[in-house]
């Protein structure tokens, strides 16, 4: 049997401290961000160190008592998150091959794997191993691939390993260096790992994913109704699987309807980023580990995450 791995260890020993509610202010070993806890949470006014029992309640409005503040990340200039009301919709091809798209465009891109109960950034990204811990700071070093930093819960545990963890501890303790933009893959729903990132984190933007049909596009809109209300800027919505191009017959299908999501981001007020086909090179690419913006770039469904990383890199200013 092989020697546990001390920054799993260390880890573990950090989530199960937070379970059982430690102050982990006294162990020295772990980075802690007090400023980041969120130790009100019904907002409920709070009286100062020996003030009277009577003491006015603060003059804060009440949707915003016990918030945390909003941190930017350091060394970040645009974090922006992609993320999808209904799980396989493709969300993470969508964003690892906009990530790599952008970074063809000469710019210095880090991807977030934020699905830590299913992480695909080590598939998606060809990269396996555990990171190492910068010096003095125990901060995490991503891992690079293709010149894109990347961070994944995967990176941590065995590929068939569950992983048993209380909330998002990699948000700020990534040691990124120096990015122009920072992508996000969200899992699916509106949870809580999508309200921690957007009550903790400066987003510049949300990029939604859906495919035309209606039950996606149901979940679509509520994500990015959860993201509105945060006061997180919608980018836009993305169309994927929009249609199939038969190889054969030379035969356009749309398999899941439609134009569905180009109408409901119409609908909705937001911009339409674009859609990307269905194709099997797209699938093969991503479980090789090479994305189809590096696979194959002269084909029509890399043009397509590209022409859409463009309105992306615009919307920006980057």
């Amino acid at each position: 049997m092989l020697p546990p791995n001390p920054l799993t260890l260390r880890i573990a020993a950090r989530s199960i401290f937070i379970h059982h509610k430690f102050n982990l202010s006294q162990f020295c070993a772990f980075s802690t961000f007090p400023h980041l806890r969120h130790e009100n949470p019904l907002g409920i006014p709070r009286k100062p160190a020996g003030s009277a029992s009577k003491s006015a309640a603060p003059d804060v409005p009440r949707a915003m008592r016990g918030l945390p503040q909003k941190q930017p990340i350091r060394g970040v200039k645009h974090v922006i998150a992609v993320a999808s009301g209904k799980g396989g919709v493709g969300k993470s091809t969508t964003a690892v091959n906009l990530a790599l798209a952008i970074a063809t465009m000469q710019k210095r891109v880090g991807i977030l794997d934020a699905d830590i109960f299913g992480p695909s950034l080590p598939t998606l990204m060809n990269l396996e191993g555990e990171p190492e811990l910068t010096e003095g700071s125990d901060h995490l070093v991503p891992l690079v691939n293709f010149g894109v930093k990347c961070m994944s819960m995967g990176f941590m545990v065995g590929k068939d390993e569950p992983v048993v963890w209380r909330g998002l501890m990699l948000l700020h303790q990534v040691d990124w260096g120096e990015l122009d933009l920072l992508v996000i893959d969200m899992p699916p729903g509106t949870g809580d790992t999508q309200l921690t990132i957007s009550q903790q984190v400066t987003l510049s933007g949300v990029v939604i994913v859906s495919t035309p049909q209606d039950i996606a596009l149901i979940d679509a809109q509520k994500g990015a109704n959860m993201f509105i209300k945060v006061n997180v800027p919608i980018l836009g919505l993305i169309q994927n699987m929009s249609h199939f191009h038969c190889p054969h017959c030379n035969h356009t299908t749309h398999i899941f309807g439609y134009g569905g999501a180009e109408r409901k981001a119409h609908e909705m007020g937001l911009e339409f980023l674009g859609d990307v086909p269905l194709h099997a090179d797209i699938c093969e690419a991503s479980d090789r580990g090479r994305p189809v913006v590096l696979a194959s770039p002269g084909s029509v469904y890399a043009e397509s995450y590209r022409r859409i990383a463009e309105r992306v890199v615009v919307k920006l200013g980057l």
